[in-house]
């Protein structure tokens, strides 16, 4: 069984020969796996079942400045470092001086046109034995999509008011995430078998906005999304980090297929209470933890987590085996090892 047979087995609800598995990193894990393994491709290193696809981007962005580099939405971002590793700060919000509709009008939004979406089709061919995926978790990423060239407090405010001009900038990134999704399934040609979207719709403690205002702003610029990827014949699967447990009849009704990046450590995300909520209508993936055991347990704590997501929650199919989130660089190797080495049934070996 290959991967991409695994993967759609899985997603129709029945067993395959083993969990499908997926992973995520962060710059600084991805550096010492690396390492660790001599160079090896970590995707092939950990039996990872998916492989992602998407267009090239030929146009312009602003030119660097100040230390800032520039995104295609004319977003400044700085590189800051902490005690861990280094990341991305927004520092310039070029979308926070849309002031009026007038701004909007006059601003130099990207042309989906600069995308070459000519590749597709052969990315498909060269990974016609895996799960092929188009997209990511910043596609719409309303929120924190929009906040990094908006700022944060102006988005929710923008939508709680139902701002004009805040609500006509949040459109405008939508609707080129659909059109740059449509025109790769397009170019996939029916090979593309997951359009991977995301929207942070949890907190800690519960879910982000009031049910009123995820009807309002979220379902609808959504489930567009989950309508598209089933028009090509492909699945949708949505990242939301946090506790999004009362949102997931919402989530089934509206179609979504896979709910990804599931954090177990919420009090409403009980992984084995949600998974009898959702089991044979909303396939789920994640649930290692990233916050407490992968960080912070022993190899012990995460094999027991690991067996417990192969044993209990993979059962009937419907789970895909992977960490909450990007796995964080305070992580041991050997915690990293020893999830996957559970789910892969063997011991991974550093060869060369």
């Amino acid at each position: 069984m290959n991967s991409k047979e695994r993967v759609k087995i899985s997603l129709a609800w029945k067993e395959p020969d083993r969990v499908p598995l997926q992973i995520y990193l962060t710059p600084e894990i991805s550096q010492r796996l690396s390492e660790h393994f001599k160079g090896r491709d970590l995707l092939e290193v950990f039996g990872i079942d998916f492989r992602s696809v998407g267009p090239a981007w030929k146009g312009k962005v602003k030119e660097p400045k100040d230390g800032l580099y520039y995104d295609i939405w004319g977003t400044g971002y700085r590189r800051q470092k902490n005690e861990f590793g280094v990341y991305d700060e927004a520092a310039d919000l070029g979308l926070a001086r849309i002031k009026t509709m007038d701004d909007l009008g006059k601003y130099p939004w990207p042309d989906i046109n600069d995308y070459d979406f000519s590749a597709i089709e052969q990315q498909c061919g060269q990974n016609k034995d895996f799960a092929v995926c188009l997209g990511g978790a910043g596609t719409p990423d309303i929120v924190n999509g929009v906040s990094r060239g908006r700022g944060m407090e102006q988005v929710l405010t923008d939508i709680a008011l139902e701002d004009e001009v805040g609500i006509a900038v949040i459109d405008k990134r939508v609707d080129f995430c659909y059109e740059e999704i449509k025109r790769g399934l397009q170019a996939g040609k029916g090979k593309i078998d997951i359009v991977c979207l995301g929207e942070d719709c949890g907190t800690q403690k519960g879910r982000l906005v009031s049910p009123r205002v995820f009807d309002r702003i979220f379902l609808p610029r959504l489930k567009k999304f989950y309508d598209l990827a089933h028009e090509f014949g492909a699945k949708a699967m949505m990242h939301s980090c946090g506790d999004t447990h009362d949102i997931m009849p919402t989530f089934i009704e509206m179609g979504l297929d896979v709910l990804d990046a599931m954090q177990p450590e919420p009090p409403g995300m009980d992984p084995e209470t949600i998974r009898k909520i959702c089991k044979g209508r909303l396939a789920f993936c994640g649930l290692i933890s990233t916050q407490q055991t992968l960080p912070h347990g022993t190899v012990e704590d995460c094999r027991r987590e690991a067996r417990h997501r192969l044993d209990v929650i993979a059962k009937g199919g419907g789970y895909i085996f992977s960490p909450a989130h990007c796995i964080q660089p305070d992580t041991p190797v050997e915690n990293i090892l020893a999830v996957y080495e559970e789910a892969l049934s063997c011991k991974l070996i550093v060869k060369g």
